[in-house]
């Protein structure tokens, strides 16, 4: 039976760091932290364990695991790859794709075990795969891919009940017509091989599915099948892994597209003085997969209304030990008090601050400063709240096709953040697609100079199609 600390997350002495949605997270030698969709396990010592894809530009799969550790959630150690690619391997090589990495400890064997969903590139296999480890860290060798109980397996994902230690295999049987299901299989006591199908959502056409549990429900989220265009994640709940489960409902504000992020993983802190529960969800960039980023976000969850939600913070700060969330409070300058130049220009919004969104920012001769802006000396988080119009088939447009313009999803725009003029160090902002009137927000860390005079200046960058920005509504500057 898998050991039930290896996923409940017990306290411990760590002081609590600041996790920021959306940003670029780097690790302890100041690269970005690499491990997509993955999983988060934490050891009896109290560290946390990072798993997930390993993505570099010109190589979008096949890439390996990568894992990092970390005591705090938001202070990531890299060990390298845990699972590396083979050339010629039938199943590892990078040809071949490697995808949602979940790590279990078995009791029975000894070892820890990642379960992943194994395929070729046109998905034509539709297996999970299987490697073990004698340490967490790994390096971990290749065991099987297999079909679960002889079905597809697709977008994978695990599942642990913290009271009796027990877990479960989630995993979408494709997209073809006899597929579209979720099934929820239970593992056998080595967390090995799978024995019983639990339970099956029917043709919900769902994917990226995850299971959060508190002391009376469960609660299973998972996305809508748009490939890595982000979507309304939904959610179930039932009092028994069996069912029956409820009708699925959208856990983050109407057309945010849960904040442009896809489900994936989930965990629960147990802490001194509340029990947080994170969701753990992927901003995924197509145009360049090595750009996505990760929006981990506490969880509303009442048990007596039966209801959950994801809930948006710029930035927080989260104590592993007492479970607390607390979120960071900065300073707002708004894009109406702002000076535009060239073709941008402030335009009437009735759902922006002000009642005024800042449009047409457009490469280096179209853009909009931000001035009077208090500074501490420090590198600072900055978030720049914005709409991008560009709604690239979600649901708006016949069919959900890709706009005429191109015939491809553009998905992002990308803007110039200079500060203090200093045209020498061009920051880039990423700004992902937005329904119209959503205004979402975007972080980027900048140092500005001690004192109220420095200006943040925002033009528009090539994105693969055009140089045009985002239009703007306001920046929040944080302390360091």
């Amino acid at each position: 039976m898998l050991l039930s600390w290896v996923f409940f997350l017990f306290a411990t002495t760590t002081s609590s760091k600041w996790i920021v949605p959306g940003g670029r997270w780097h690790d302890t030698t100041g690269e970005l932290v690499n491990a997509h969709a993955g999983c988060i396990t934490r050891l009896s010592n109290g560290t946390f364990y990072l798993f997930g894809e390993y993505k570099v530009e010109g190589q979008t799969e096949g890439g390996g695991v990568s894992v990092y550790s970390s005591p705090d959630l938001a202070t990531w150690t890299s060990h390298g790859l845990a699972l590396a690619p083979v050339s010629g391997h039938p199943y590892l090589d990078p040809r071949m794709i490697i995808q949602r990495p979940k790590v279990l400890y078995s009791e029975v064997t000894g070892k820890f075990h990642m379960h992943w969903h194994a395929d070729n590139s046109s998905y034509g296999l539709l297996l999970q795969g299987l490697a073990t480890a004698d340490n967490i860290e790994g390096p971990y060798e290749f065991v099987q891919a297999t079909s679960p109980l002889g079905n597809w397996s697709q977008d994978f994902g695990i599942f642990t009940d913290y009271k009796d230690g027990k877990s479960y295999s989630m995993y979408s049987n494709g997209d073809r017509r006899e597929g579209r299901d979720v099934y929820l299989t239970a593992y056998d006591d080595s967390v090995a091989n799978l024995t019983e199908v639990v339970h099956r959502f029917d043709k919900y056409d769902l994917e990226a599915p995850t299971i959060i549990q508190t002391e009376e429900s469960y609660y299973a989220l998972m996305s809508h099948k748009t490939g890595y265009r982000p979507n309304n994640v939904v959610a179930f709940r039932a009092d028994s892994l069996a069912g029956p489960w409820s009708q699925p409902w959208i856990v983050a504000p109407l057309n945010t597209r849960t904040y442009n992020s896809q489900s994936g993983f989930s965990i629960r802190i147990n802490g001194t003085k509340k029990t947080t529960y994170l969701y753990i969800g992927d901003q995924w960039d197509s145009n360049s997969l090595w750009e996505s980023r990760y929006i981990w976000l506490p969880m509303s969850i009442d048990d007596e209304k039966k209801d959950l939600s994801v809930d948006w913070y710029d930035i927080y700060d989260l104590d592993v030990e007492t479970g607390e969330v607390t979120p960071i409070e900065g300073t707002t300058y708004f894009a109406s008090d702002a000076e535009v130049a060239g073709e941008a220009w402030k335009q009437e919004a009735n759902f922006a601050s002000n009642r005024q969104i800042v449009t047409g920012i457009y490469g280096n001769d179209s853009t909009v400063t931000f001035s009077g802006i208090e500074g501490a000396g420090e590198e600072q988080w900055v978030s720049f709240y914005y709409q991008n119009t560009d709604d690239m088939g979600f649901g708006d447009q016949p069919g959900g096709t890709p706009d005429r313009i191109g015939g491809a999803w553009q998905l992002r725009r990308i803007s110039s953040v200079v500060v203090n003029g200093d045209t020498q160090n061009v920051q880039t902002l990423f700004q992902r697609d937005t329904h119209k009137s959503i205004i979402l927000s975007t972080p980027l860390q900048l140092k500005l100079t001690k004192g109220s005079k420095n200006t943040i200046t925002v033009g528009g960058l090539w994105n693969g199609f055009d140089v045009k920005g985002a239009d703007l509504d306001r920046i929040v500057v944080y302390p360091p």
